[in-house]
């Protein structure tokens, strides 16, 4: 089955941030440099988007909110999500998405909250595998140590986000 998927793309204090979105919800944020050749093939490999089309009317509400989130003027999303991954990976995610704006968690907490203690590397794997990155604020994530580690848009856009967000840093 081909999946109906529209993308666009937004500037950003950070750089570029490629959107995508099925029929049922946001399914793809990306950070960084990426080119839309690279955005678009990410795209075809796991959404199954056979040929994705640029339409940022269809992604208004996602790029308002994010230019809302930019400006300070958003601490939270409201967004329908087409989230896919492990059940173990959405127990991460879902997780993740509680931990405050403006605040700062480690891996090892995530692991004890979701009751698997010693999970902290498998924490930052699924933390990592994260396509929603910003929406479900895995920037928020940090070492054990208070070190910013393991980001896949870029140790300088994390330390950018949290800076934006006036993050307490544990």
């Amino acid at each position: 089955m081909n999946a109906d998927v529209a993308y666009a793309h937004l500037d950003s204090p950070i750089g570029p941030v490629w959107i995508a979105t099925t029929n049922v919800g946001l399914c793809l944020v990306k950070l960084g440099d990426e080119q839309p050749d690279e955005f678009l093939a990410w795209l075809t490999r796991h959404q199954q988007a056979e040929s994705p089309r640029e339409e940022p009317d269809r992604l208004a509400p996602a790029l308002t909110q994010l230019r809302e989130y930019f400006s300070r003027l958003r601490r939270a999303f409201d967004l329908p999500l087409d989230l896919r991954g492990t059940p173990f990976q959405r127990q991460v995610w879902d997780e993740i998405a509680r931990i405050p704006y403006g605040t700062t968690t480690t891996y090892g907490e995530i692991a004890r909250r979701i009751h698997r203690p010693r999970a902290a590397r498998a924490v930052g794997g699924a933390n990592g595998a994260n396509p929603l990155p910003i929406i479900i604020p895995c920037h928020r994530v940090i070492g054990a140590d208070g070190s910013l580690i393991g980001y896949g848009g870029g140790l300088e856009r994390k330390a950018a986000l949290l800076r934006l967000e006036d993050a307490l840093l544990i």
